[in-house]
């Protein structure tokens, strides 16, 4: 219940954002903060509490972006799209962790096989007809709350505030539930898991459908405000840094350390950009600067007094054994 009452909160505080200012500047600022925290949360789930660390996850995020730029163009709905964006990227989500965890693939071997995927993916994104190859898909400009285009930053906020809701809800309750508990044991120590009667196979796909699923929301969303989409931008490796970095430096395994986590990068990216922007990359200068820092000195991220007990060994897992 305090779980739920601190989201419940969170979501009414920033939601009355609109209502306190409607500088286009200061609300365009706290729609990208939630957004990267909607990457975080969706790669937390899989890294952070399955710990499988992904240096991939624009697999999902372009599957999901894909999938609801080309509905739209075929005449569906972006409401109906946005729960077909979310299947497509789950079911990319299951097709990769089918391969991968049925032959035992963890640690650094996952990580460079889900980046090997998003490779793939682009380079076929860059090739087929359907997605516009190199040059993108545009969605048209349909103005209306009905079209989920909307005539301010507002509505976007409330928008992408509704999946970051969604996505604290999903990771409250890795928390407290069953599977949940199944998910930290396998990530601990498969071998115990599997002795007591987990299936770390089965835990380890769900995990990463419901990763795939959320990160594909925010893909969906990015569609939305820019209303275009290529394969650079879909699967190209800047969206799979935002959500790993951003998970780690707030705390792996955590309910709000994405939330503080993508909130700090942020507003780093942000001062770089005012202060060095002459110099292409300094942000991810930065981010990595950034990550080597906390996993020097802060190896818990920000929220790390708030990790369970069983992680508090010296260091968090690094290396998808726990």
């Amino acid at each position: 219940m305090k779980d739920l009452a601190a989201i419940a909160l969170f979501a009414v505080l920033v939601g009355c954002a609109p209502l306190v200012t409607t500088s286009g500047v200061a609300l365009n600022f706290v729609m990208m903060a939630l957004y990267a925290c909607l990457l975080a949360q969706a790669w937390n789930i899989l890294g952070g509490f399955g710990g499988q660390f992904s240096f991939g996850h624009a697999l999902f995020f372009g599957t999901g972006a894909y999938t609801q730029a080309i509905a739209q163009l075929h005449g569906i709905n972006p409401w109906i799209a946005l729960p077909l964006a979310l299947a497509a990227s789950a079911g990319v989500g299951l097709f990769v962790g089918a391969l991968s965890f049925r032959y035992g693939l963890k640690g650094s071997y996952f990580a460079l096989v889900t980046l090997a995927f998003a490779e793939v993916f682009r380079v076929l994104a860059v090739s087929v007809p359907f997605t516009g190859a190199g040059v993108g898909l545009m969605v048209p400009l349909r103005e209306s709350a009905a079209n989920m285009q909307f005539a301010s930053r507002a509505g976007y906020l409330w928008l992408v505030l509704s999946l970051v809701t969604v996505a604290l809800l999903v990771s409250a309750w890795l928390r407290h539930s069953r599977f949940g508990a199944w998910l930290q044991a396998v990530r601990d120590n498969e071998d115990a898991a599997r002795a007591v009667g987990v299936n770390p196979f089965r835990v380890k796909l769900a995990a990463i459908g419901l990763s795939g699923a959320l990160m594909g929301a925010g893909g969906a969303f990015y569609v939305q405000v820019f209303q275009y989409i290529d394969p650079g931008i879909a699967y190209g490796p800047s969206t799979s840094v935002e959500a790993l970095v951003a998970a780690i430096v707030g705390g792996l395994g955590t309910l709000w350390g994405p939330v503080l986590g993508a909130l700090v990068l942020h507003l780093l990216a942000d001062v770089t950009r005012n202060l060095f922007g002459q110099l292409p990359g300094i942000n991810m200068v930065i981010y990595g600067v950034v990550l080597v820092a906390i996993v020097m000195f802060l190896p818990r991220g920000i929220a790390g007094m708030g990790v369970p007990a069983r992680w508090r060994r010296g260091k968090a897992p690094r290396d998808g054994h726990g």
